[in-house]
């Protein structure tokens, strides 16, 4: 697909990502998003019928609060988490304020062997025995006359920087079959440095733009007894809009992830880069 004339770009999107730890502080997850006010949402781990979440639909119940349209994409079952012999889920949701269409979902062919169930290890919640496998949630919304081709990320924990960018890989590579013209946001938990190489050759290879990269110091997860903070949470941007107003929320512990938001724009009126806090 090829497109002709000029592209009328909309005002501004606003857009947020956030791994929100299967939705387990759910009323703090909705209360932030409302607050957000953003048109397009990205969320990893969103459970569905898990007795950790007690058995809710979590994308479901956060797109209903916030009047949204939404798809989800399962990424695991989860063994352990079954209730009243129904399977459970987790996975990503990508929430807009515009129709979705044309969602699919990019399962990367190299997975990690860690989560696969195995004889000798109990389908007992400390394990996480799963099926499924890593991927990339991918939906088309037009915002205003520009198509937005949206990857809602999540690449593997478990594993070697080599398998997580040979997932990357996978995902660039479906990125370039699409015509130039349309905005391309890729964003997600990423579990590496996208600001180390060679990921970061990778993606300037690919004519991405890594909107967090210059930020000095980004750690994007919450610290915890045994982790300390990591940056591997980023929002990629390919196309004609411009990115302003990035935003680290790193008072926000909804989830042991913080969530990054900013705003892509048809108008330089804004294109500082740098670290606010809320």
């Amino acid at each position: 697909m090829t497109t002709s004339g000029p592209i009328a770009l909309p005002g501004a999107v606003r857009i947020v990502t956030w791994n929100i730890n299967r939705g387990q502080r759910l009323n703090e997850v909705i209360e932030f998003l409302a607050g957000a006010e953003a048109d397009l949402i990205l969320l990893q781990e969103a459970d569905l019928n898990a007795r950790r979440t007690e058995c809710r639909n979590v994308a479901q119940e956060i797109a209903q609060a916030l009047a949204m349209n939404y798809v989800f994409g399962c990424e695991f079952e989860e063994l352990s988490q079954r209730h009243n012999a129904l399977p459970a889920y987790h996975g990503q949701a990508t929430l807009s304020r515009f129709p979705l269409f044309s969602s699919r979902i990019l399962r990367f062919h190299r997975q990690s062997g860690f989560w696969l169930p195995r004889w000798f290890i109990p389908r007992m919640r400390p394990f996480q025995r799963r099926v499924g496998g890593r991927m990339a949630l991918i939906s088309s919304v037009d915002f205003l006359g520009l198509r937005f081709i949206v990857y809602n990320v999540h690449l593997e924990s478990r594993g070697d920087d080599g398998l997580r960018r040979s997932q990357l890989a996978e995902i660039l590579d479906d990125i370039s079959q699409h015509a130039s013209g349309f905005q391309v946001v890729i964003a997600g938990d990423f579990n590496a440095d996208l600001r180390q190489e060679p990921a970061a050759s990778d993606l300037r290879k690919a004519g991405l733009s890594n909107q967090f990269a210059r930020v000095a110091s980004l750690p994007t997860t919450v610290p915890s007894r045994f982790n300390g903070s990591r940056a591997i949470d980023w929002i990629l941007t390919k196309g004609p809009m411009i990115a302003s107003e990035l935003k680290l929320h790193d008072t926000v512990l909804a989830s042991d992830h913080y969530p990054l938001s900013f705003i892509l724009s048809g108008r330089s009126h804004d294109t500082r880069r740098g670290r606010k806090h809320e």
